[in-house]
């Protein structure tokens, strides 16, 4: 597997992913929204921690120098 998520990709991501939990964990969103929010930090985190993104493969998208 060939990273293709470069640094400042990276930390959008876990940003993301924080904002997103917080806001579940906050009962700021709740139900199917929330569910979908906590999915979605999930996938931000586990995509940042690894650096790579199968959305931009078959793209041949690269944010990494």
């Amino acid at each position: 597997m060939k990273t293709n998520i470069g640094k400042i990709d990276r930390i959008v991501r876990i940003i993301l992913a924080a904002l997103l939990a917080y806001l579940y964990f906050s009962s700021a969103v709740v139900g199917t929204m929330g569910v979908i929010f906590i999915i979605l930090a999930v996938i931000l985190a586990l995509t940042s921690l690894v650096s790579f993104c199968p959305i931009y493969y078959p793209f041949k998208f690269s944010t990494r120098k």
